[in-house]
C-alpha cells in the first residue's frame, strides 16, 4: 500500500519559477518540478477500508479557494540539514484547510501527525550536506514572493522511492 498524504499542487508557472533554484548543493536530491506540492496532512500507509473512509471524509470538507504565498528559502534539520524548502506564509485560510484535513483524518480513523504544521514546498532532500554548504546555497539564492490561488486540494500517494516522488493524485477536492 502506498503512503498517502493531502496537499496543494504547485501550479506549472510556480513550479517553473521554483525549478530555477535547483542545483548547487552537493549530495542533494532535487525534487522534480512536477512533484512540487505543499503538504497539508501526512497520512502514511493505510488499508483499503480506511482509504475509502478517508476519501469520503475529505470530500465533505467545505472550504474556500485560498491564496498561497511562498516567501523565502529555508532548510530543515538544523545542524544536520535534511531538506531545502520554499516557505509559505501561514494564512488563516491555509491553517483552516489544514485543520479540516486533520479532522477528516481523525473521523476516518487515522491519527494526524503531531508535528506543528509548517507550510512549505520541498525543493530538495539533502543527505550529508554540511551546514556551510547549505548556508552558501541560501546566500546565493533567494525568491521574490510567489503567490498563487489554489482551487483544490488533493489526496496523493507516494510510491516507494528515495527522496520523494513520483507522487500520484488519487483524488481531488474542489475548494468553493
Amino acid at each position: 500500500m502506498p503512503r498517502l498524504f493531502t496537499g496543494l499542487e504547485a501550479p506549472a508557472d510556480v513550479a517553473l519559477r521554483l525549478s530555477v533554484l535547483r542545483g548547487g548543493v552537493s549530495g542533494a536530491k532535487w525534487i522534480e518540478p512536477d512533484d512540487y506540492h505543499l503538504t497539508l496532512s501526512f497520512i502514511g500507509n493505510v488499508d483499503e477500508s480506511v482509504e475509502h473512509s478517508l476519501v469520503e471524509e475529505l470530500a465533505a470538507i467545505d472550504a474556500p479557494q485560498l491564496a498561497v504565498r511562498l516567501v523565502e528559502l529555508r532548510s530543515f534539520g538544523g545542524d544536520k540539514p535534511r531538506s531545502v524548502v520554499a516557505m509559505a506564509e501561514l494564512s488563516g485560510g491555509l491553517a483552516d484547510l489544514q485543520a479540516a484535513n486533520d479532522c477528516a483524518l481523525r473521523r476516518a480513523g487515522v491519527e494526524p501527525e503531531r508535528r506543528k504544521f509548517t507550510p512549505h514546498v520541498t525543493l530538495a532532500r539533502v543527505k550529508g550536506a554540511s551546514t556551510h554548504a547549505i548556508a552558501a546555497y541560501m546566500g546565493e539564492r533567494s525568491i521574490q514572493p510567489i503567490e498563487f490561488i489554489t482551487t483544490r486540494f488533493v489526496l496523493y500517494s507516494a510510491r516507494a522511492s528515495q527522496g520523494g516522488g513520483p507522487y500520484v493524485v488519487e483524488a481531488a477536492y474542489s475548494l468553493a
